[in-house]
């Protein structure tokens, strides 16, 4: 899953029939602190999502199947519509690593 930014609308007047009544929106991805990363992606939704909305996206298989009893041609879907993202301090640490354990090391 990633979390992203709507930041517009795909129109296509002539589509695969299964996604027929879908709205494509256009997803800008989001780092933990909410800032822009990689690639935008096209993402089905039937949730209702809008432009300037915070989602949660699934991709792949996920996305193939999160619409119950139909499996879907589209490679990303938004599942949800965040209200409110909290990253406690404490426990995310920029740039920590982790120690491997012995025999884990590459």
């Amino acid at each position: 899953m990633l979390m992203g930014k709507v930041v517009g609308s795909v129109w296509a007047t002539r589509k695969e029939g299964r996604i027929t009544g879908l709205k494509l929106l256009i997803v800008q991805p989001l780092d933990h602190k909410q800032e822009p990363y990689g690639n935008i992606i096209i993402a089905g939704d039937q949730i209702g999502a809008g432009i300037g909305e915070l989602v949660v996206v699934v991709q792949g298989s996920s996305a193939r199947t999160a619409i119950v009893e139909q499996e879907l041609p589209v490679d990303a879907i938004v599942i949800g519509i965040i209200d409110n993202v909290e990253l406690d301090p404490k426990q995310y640490q920029p740039g920590a690593k982790v120690p491997l354990k012995k025999g884990r090391q590459g």
